[in-house]
């Protein structure tokens, strides 16, 4: 059969492989529902689109990869030359295209082919249980001599109601700010060109009907699962986009001139792009993500450690005595994981030297990291320590010794660290080129030795400047660019060290939340959302990192009371209660917290392991809260059981009364017992709260929760309370445990 209708989690993919040509995606969205052979017949040629004047004579079909051969005037899905020959192959199935079952996962293989152009694709579209929609293309040099390929994209389309475009961007401190536009006509390309993520990446790129939001609307996203440079693109032109289609949405791996130079045999696969389609707005297509992400047989399964890292508590000041104290203050808390930030290494004082020596400083650690490291796990804790492995600063062991392996324009024969050929410096640091041999093999040696040897639960794995002139010289002497081999470098030397130790965990940081994607996410166990520890900032880069990732690959910690990125003073209940919807975690000297902070920290820390199973299983929603200054958000456990809503206030309001609480994602019917934790509460500021919250409970059905709500407590900016939500016990049956008889 040439029809294929893939269907799960709520989701319909339609796709024609009759031929010859490369399939067509007929419909990704709702599901139609079970259809007998003759029903998809009748529904592929209802979808055949009329012709209009002064276009193209016969209809053209949007492939998976469609091009200029098809008819289509976009970005072309497959573009690449064999000394300026062979820049438009014709692509035709040499195989019928097969589905297959894999994992829970229906997955469609097709297999293409021009042999004039001497180019050969294979296409794998999966849907996943959770609906999600991952596709990849494979491209091979089935000709004579080298084809030099320029790119390699991937693209579905969406229907004309997608109107609108959200997407997200940011800086240092401030990542994940959305916007929105309108989606018009032309193209609309978020290029990354940064050698990683990047601040500003949109997570997803979004399509949707007009005025979608979290709760509303039908929406369409697309994310590209790379920590390279890469492109995310929705297109949409007059003539449409096949089949009635109003637009495509897609995106790659972006590759630089040259960087990918096929010999007849080789093959390139393109990074896996990420379809989420929801009727429910944002929230919907997220659930679809994050289910996906929690199937993953490499997903974190044990409960999320309580973590205190120790750069802002110390920066550089390393001393065996003071953080000693700082881990037994955090055991008695209830921290479960210690980690020892920057400075531990070489001459590593400051952030000028040092880097890329990755031995323990004898100077600042006479008897090495073992003792502190013995003294943690005796408190019951892990240890965990901060590396850099693939930046260098110029100013250190490793780059006066091996000027060759920075990811830079060669140096001058004998000039060593050439300073003046290095490209622009950030953080006075340079890039160490990955996949220079030598360099990778002296990462996994030392890296695999200190994991060892100091007896390595966790890294928290940091990069921290993007990619210029990235230029990797290989065997034949010649420089190209090479941000395609450094992230491909990367990925395996993440892979062979997890290969080498099973239980290690890492975490992804990149000055903060410079590489957040499911390329990274792969290899690794969480990502640092952001720098910024200011918990007023932390509200918007967290409910913007949950459009893709769930809260336990989120890391989110408590900060000292004045915000070192921001220097705003922020409340301990505030700060606390914005830590918890995440992996959580301090990052504060807390040796100078005093008793009733410490209790305080102890009550939140107890909250955090008796809520995180909820919190690390349970689907993200968003309220529509109708104060733009206060936002409702919160975590909803999968059988609608149970669930706790984060109420916090931005700013002060014109309204005299804060409205109502309206409680999205619970089971209607249900009745729910909804209690305020005192843990995290603050003593309101000002005015009376409404009488439930003075009784700390009230009771209601979901349908009221959500549709009708209860009334908020009064809030001054920058506070936030935290409710409990649990369903109430179901009455026994009529005449349940009734006895008849004498």
């Amino acid at each position: 059969m040439s029809l294929h209708l893939l269907r799960a989690g709520g989701v319909g993919v339609l796709v024609d492989a009759t031929g010859p040509q490369h399939p067509r995606v007929l419909h990704w969205g709702a599901d139609p529902g079970d259809l007998t052979g003759d029903e998809l017949e009748a529904l592929a040629a209802a979808l055949v689109p009329g012709l209009p004047f002064a276009g193209l004579d016969e209809r053209w079909p949007l492939t998976l990869l469609p091009g200029e051969p098809d008819g289509w005037s976009g970005g072309p899905g497959l573009t690449g030359h064999r000394e300026g020959t062979s820049v438009f192959p014709r692509l035709a199935l040499t195989a019928p295209a097969a589905v297959r079952a894999e994992d829970g996962a229906q997955v469609l293989v097709a297999e293409a082919a021009d042999p004039d152009a001497g180019v050969a694709t294979a296409s794998e579209l999966r849907l996943e249980p959770s609906g999600l929609v991952r596709l990849r293309h494979t491209v091979t040099n089935t000709g004579p001599g080298l084809y030099t390929l320029g790119g390699l994209s991937v693209v579905l389309p969406v229907p004309a109601e997608a109107r609108e475009l959200l997407d997200l961007t940011g800086r240092w401190c401030r990542e994940r700010s959305p916007q929105r536009r309108p989606f018009d006509h032309g193209t609309h390309a978020r290029e990354s060109r940064r050698g990683r993520t990047g601040h500003d990446a949109t997570l997803l790129l979004v399509a949707g009907s007009p005025g979608f939001s979290f709760r509303h609307g039908e929406v369409w996203g697309v994310h590209v699962a790379w920590s390279g440079n890469h492109r995310h693109v929705a297109e949409r032109f007059p003539e449409g986009a096949g089949s009635g289609a109003g637009g495509v949405l897609g995106g790659g791996e972006l590759l630089l001139p040259g960087e990918v130079r096929l010999h007849p045999g080789e093959s390139y696969t393109t990074p896996w792009v990420v379809f989420t389609w929801s009727a429910e707005g944002l929230d919907g297509a997220s659930v679809r993500v994050h289910r996906w992400l929690r199937a993953r047989p490499n997903h974190p399964r044990r409960p999320r450690p309580l973590v205190l890292n120790t750069w802002e508590a110390v920066y550089f000041d390393h001393d065996l005595q003071a953080l000693t104290r700082l881990a037994e203050q955090a055991a008695r808390i209830g921290v479960e994981r210690f980690v020892l930030d920057d400075g531990w290494f070489g001459s590593r004082r400051g952030d000028s030297s040092g880097l890329g020596d990755w031995y323990v400083s004898a100077d600042v650690w006479p008897e090495g990291l073992r003792p502190l490291a013995d003294r943690v796990r005796a408190l019951g804790m892990e240890f965990g320590l901060w590396v850099e492995p693939e930046m260098v600063n110029p100013d250190s062991d490793l780059a006066r010794a091996h000027p060759d392996w920075l990811l830079a324009p060669p140096p001058r024969p004998g000039a060593g660290v050439d300073l003046a050929r290095l490209p622009r410096a950030w953080r006075r640091q340079a890039v160490l080129d990955v996949a220079q041999p030598g360099a990778r093999d002296y990462l996994l040696e030392r890296l695999s030795a200190l994991v060892e040897e100091i007896g390595i639960a966790y890294l928290k794995w940091d990069h921290n400047r993007d990619l210029h002139e990235s230029l990797h010289t290989g065997s034949d002497a010649v420089p190209r660019p090479g941000v395609h081999g450094q992230t491909l470098a990367v990925y395996g030397l993440l892979d062979d060290l997890r290969a080498r130790h099973p239980g290690l965990e890492i975490e992804s940081c990149s000055s903060g939340g410079a590489r957040v994607d499911l390329g990274i996410l792969e290899r690794t166990d969480r990502v640092w959302a952001s720098d910024c520890n200011d918990a007023l900032e932390r509200q918007p880069i967290q409910r913007w990192t949950g459009l893709l990732l769930p809260p336990e690959l989120v890391g989110s910690h408590i900060g000292p009371p004045t915000a070192h990125t921001t220097h705003r003073t922020l409340g301990l209940p505030f700060r606390a209660l914005t830590a918890l919807f995440g992996h959580a975690g301090l990052e504060w000297d807390i040796t100078t917290c005093s008793a009733a902070e410490i209790d305080a920290l102890r009550a939140w820390s107890a909250l955090y392991r008796e809520l995180r199973p909820l919190l690390h299983r349970g689907d993200v929603v968003r309220a529509e809260h109708a104060d733009p200054g206060a936002w409702l958000h919160g975590v909803v456990a999968p059988d609608r059981s149970e669930a706790v809503f984060g109420y916090v206030r931005l700013t002060s309001s014109p309204e005299a009364h804060p409205g109502r609480l309206r409680l999205p994602g619970l089971d209607a019917a249900r009745r729910y017992q909804v209690r305020r934790r005192r843990e995290v509460g603050p003593e309101l500021a000002a005015g009376a709260p409404p009488p439930w919250w003075e009784e700390g409970r009230t009771t209601a059905t979901g349908a009221v929760l959500e549709h009708v709500g209860v009334a908020a407590p009064p809030l001054v900016p920058e506070q936030g309370v935290l409710l409990h939500v649990v369903a109430c016990p179901e009455p026994p049956p009529a005449g349940a445990g009734r006895t008849d008889g004498p």
